[in-house]
C-alpha cells in the first residue's frame, strides 16, 4: 500500500531533516561552568595584583562603585553566563546555535583580554579599545541566545548592561588619567 500525498510528511521534515540533538546536559554543564570559571580565573590573574596601588591611584568619576562591589557582581554575571551557555549547548545542533556559541566565545575572550589591557598593561586606553567590541559582542550574543532560548538571553541581559556601564566608566577613567 502506498501513501497518498495527503499522508506524506512535508518536504524537509522527518528524521533525516531533524537537527542533531544538543550536547548531553552533564557534559554541557562541565564545559559551560569550566570554561566560564577559567575565563574568570584568567581575568583575576591580571586584575587582582594591579588593584593596589595602580587602580586605587587612578582618578575616577563620581559614579565609580566601591571596589567591594566588583567581586559579587562579577560572580553573579559569571554564574549567569555559565547557565546561559549551558542552555545553548543542550539545544539541538543547528547553524544558529553554532553562530551563538562562536559569538559567545569571542565575547568571553575579549572579557579576559580587557583585564590584561586595562589592569596588567595599566592602560585605560587599551581597555577602552577592547571593551567597545566586547559590548557589541555581548549584545549580539544576548540577541542570538534569546532567539534560541529566552531564558539564556535573559541571563545575559545583566552582562550587557554591566559591560555597557563598564565601558562608560572605562572611558571616564581614560579621560581623567590620559
Amino acid at each position: 500500500m502506498t501513501a497518498s500525498p495527503e499522508t506524506l510528511p512535508p518536504p524537509g521534515s522527518g528524521p533525516a531533516h531533524d537537527p542533531a540533538p544538543g550536547m548531553a546536559p552533564r557534559r554541557a554543564a562541565v564545559i559551560a561552568v569550566g570554561l566560564v570559571f577559567f575565563d574568570s580565573l584568567l581575568g583575576q590573574l591580571a586584575t587582582i595584583p594591579n588593584i593596589t596601588p595602580w587602580y586605587e591611584g587612578l582618578a575616577k568619576p563620581s559614579f565609580t562603585p566601591p571596589n567591594a562591589v566588583f567581586g559579587p557582581v562579577w560572580t553573579l554575571l559569571y554564574a549567569l553566563m555559565a547557565l546561559a551557555f549551558w542552555r545553548i549547548l543542550i539545544q539541538p545542533k543547528q547553524k544558529a546555535r553554532s553562530l551563538a556559541i562562536g559569538v559567545f566565545l569571542a565575547q568571553l575572550a575579549l572579557n579576559v583580554i580587557w583585564s590584561y589591557a586595562f589592569f596588567a598593561a595599566h592602560s585605560p586606553l587599551l581597555g577602552l579599545i577592547d571593551i567597545i567590541p566586547q559590548e557589541i559582542l555581548v549584545v549580539a550574543t544576548t540577541i542570538l541566545f534569546w532567539r534560541l532560548d529566552r531564558l539564556a538571553g535573559l541571563c545575559l541581559l545583566p552582562l550587557a548592561l554591566w559591560v555597557g556601564y563598564a565601558a562608560v566608566l572605562n572611558l571616564a577613567v581614560w579621560r581623567l588619567n590620559g
